[in-house]
């Protein structure tokens, strides 16, 4: 007897639905998965066959082949466990649905006792079976709260196989899934702005970074405050909307890192080791998955100690830092993934980290200055827009109190920017100053001609590239937001120049 049951994967950000056919014939007992399985594929057929015994069904001792279409596409993960032994229990008999499987998806993972646990990239694939026409989902009660975002998909949630059999002959019995309303979950240590003590350049530079979405870079010797400033930095940007979350969330879900959270609604800030590898920054595997750069979209990719990543990783950060997307290819296909971040780096002014520093001297030649900074080339550099050097912290300064603006007060300051932005660039279909294109910045930075010759002599006497034009005229446009002004100004270009220490 033949049965068939759809279920889903998911290429990249991408879902496609899944035909599990099962056909039951005469011969030696033996079950075969074709249809290009992985190994995680082929093992289920163990963990079904345990399952649905130990459900109290009978496994047909019978020649069992299942074929998984399309063909073409590659298969893994254990999410077809629930699928394929559904589809055994309807070839055999021992099932007998109530209601039409035509519009009913599959998912989720099974134990040898037969309970379903669950899977990753759940919401990817709801989102993807909604759109092909399907009307409800049967999976995991751990992955329903994440599968109940997308509306107007009936959510089944089951513990067992056995509870998914009795779903299936009385559907009048059991009841959809309704999405629970949770809080984002705060972290266990509260940061604020103001917790970091003087560094008021720096907290400036970070205000302006938040508010145009700038890359930035730190420079100072050890214990200036440079990683608890780039820790404190998410705690002033603007929450996600609706759409900016709903795709967070996908590749989170996509990369197992949702964690029984609710809807990702503020910026993610990722912090990779300077070990990292390549193929982990940008995302990788036979089918790739998200790497740090994507985890970090729409928040804060923070690289501390700049230098100390090999130069291969640091290289592929020009593209996405560009693009706002990485594209990752392979044999059997080119994938892309979201990369909208902003890039926050800190490095040592020197190997020892003293090179300048009026309390300890630097045991650095001038070689080991060169060979340190060396990892870092010229292209990348010019990509980061706010280049700040972060002094030793004064001794009145750490004795006073936290004082200063509260990450709430910047917060403010940084989203009235915003929407000045997004009023101004709407129909440019781009939010961020930072993502002005060379017309944009003609049309929308109205320089002063005052403000224009400075930043003209300027450009001459420092030896600005070009694309340090381009981005001194676009800090320049975020600091007259952040003031409320609506043409460009000798101040802000002065202001913006003194941002660019290196280049």
């Amino acid at each position: 007897m033949l049965s068939k049951i759809y279920s889903c994967c998911f290429f990249g950000l991408e879902g496609f639905c899944v035909e599990v056919e099962t056909f039951i014939s005469n011969g030696l007992p033996y079950c075969t998965i074709v249809g290009l399985p992985d190994a995680s594929v082929n093992e289920s057929k163990e963990r079904v066959r345990s399952a649905i015994k130990n459900s109290g069904m009978e496994f047909p001792l019978s020649r069992i082949t299942v074929n998984m279409a399309p063909a073409d596409i590659r298969k893994e993960g254990a999410l077809y466990d629930l699928p394929i032994a559904l589809g055994i229990l309807l070839s055999s008999g021992q099932v007998s649905p109530a209601l039409s499987l035509e519009d009913t998806a599959f998912l989720g993972e099974l134990s040898l006792g037969g309970q379903v646990k669950g899977v990753k990239g759940v919401l990817t694939m709801a989102i993807a079976l909604k759109e092909m026409g399907f009307k409800r989902i049967v999976l995991p009660c751990e992955n329903a709260q994440e599968a109940s975002i997308v509306e107007g998909m009936e959510i089944i949630a089951v513990k067992t196989l056995g509870d998914t059999v009795g779903f299936l002959e009385g559907p009048h019995l059991y009841r959809s899934y309704k999405r629970e309303e949770q809080p984002e979950e705060a972290s266990g240590v509260q940061i604020d702005f103001n917790d970091v003590k003087g560094q008021q350049n720096a907290k400036r530079a970070l205000e302006i970074a938040a508010a145009g979405m700038h890359n930035i870079i730190l420079i100072g010797p050890p214990g200036s405050g440079k990683t608890m400033l780039a820790r404190r930095l998410p705690t002033i940007l603007p929450d996600l909307n609706e759409e900016q979350a709903l795709e967070v969330t996908k590749i989170y879900s996509i990369a197992g890192k949702l964690e029984g959270r609710p809807v990702i609604k503020s910026p993610p800030f990722r912090a990779p080791h300077h070990t990292i590898s390549a193929a982990s920054l940008v995302g990788g595997g036979s089918i790739p998955k998200p790497g740090e750069i994507s985890l970090a979209h729409q928040g804060v990719l923070f690289l501390d100690e700049l230098p100390e990543f090999t130069r291969k990783v640091l290289e592929t950060l020009r593209q996405p830092v560009e693009n706002e997307t990485i594209t990752v290819s392979r044999v059997s296909a080119t994938f892309s993934f979201p990369a909208k971040f902003l890039l926050v780096a800190s490095a040592n002014p020197c190997p020892c980290g003293y090179y300048g520093d009026h309390t300890r001297e630097c045991r650095c030649s001038p070689r080991d200055i060169q060979r340190y900074f060396g990892k870092i080339s010229g292209p990348l550099l010019d990509r980061i827009d706010l280049q700040i050097e972060v002094s030793r912290v004064p001794m009145e300064d750490l004795e006073q109190k936290s004082s200063g603006l509260t990450s709430a007060q910047v917060k403010e300051r940084v989203m009235r920017a915003r929407d000045i932005q997004y009023n101004r660039l709407e129909k440019r279909k781009i939010m961020y100053n930072s993502q002005l294109s060379i017309r944009g910045i003609e049309e929308c930075c109205q320089v002063s001609a005052d403000a224009l010759e400075f930043l003209n002599r300027t450009y001459r006497r420092l030896g600005l590239s070009a694309r340090g034009y381009v981005k001194v005229l676009k800090v320049a446009r975020t600091i007259a937001d952040l003031a409320g002004r609506q043409g460009v100004e000798t101040g802000d270009i002065a202001e913006a120049l003194q941002y660019r220490i290196i280049s």
